[in-house]
């Protein structure tokens, strides 16, 4: 695959990554599409070979930390906040004990 292509598919990534992480929260969707877009623009004329792999690379890191590290929450009260995991967030569940496993 092209550079070009590349960097336009960590662009899109990066965009439809913003827009999981972020429904329903028009501010801070407005907020990643102009950083993103600000980003990939300032960077618009590099030609070389080396670094545009390097901010792909940092690209496709930064859509993994948003993917996985990022939860929503939002203020329902004075001092409460409601967590809004998505989907791909959930884990399965172990119950946890306090007592160690008898060895049978």
């Amino acid at each position: 695959m092209g550079t070009r292509l590349k960097v336009l598919s960590a662009f899109k990534a990066l965009h439809r990554t913003r827009i999981a992480v972020f429904k329903e929260d028009d501010r801070a969707l407005k907020a990643a599409r102009l950083k993103i877009n600000e980003e990939f623009r300032k960077n618009k004329n590099e030609t070389s070979d080396e670094n545009i792999k390097k901010m792909i690379k940092m690209g496709s890191d930064v859509e993994a930390v948003l993917r996985e590290g990022v939860l929503q929450m939002e203020h329902v009260g004075d001092k409460k906040l409601l967590l809004r995991p998505r989907e791909s967030l959930l884990l399965e569940n172990v119950p946890y004990c306090d007592q160690p496993r008898k060895k049978s």
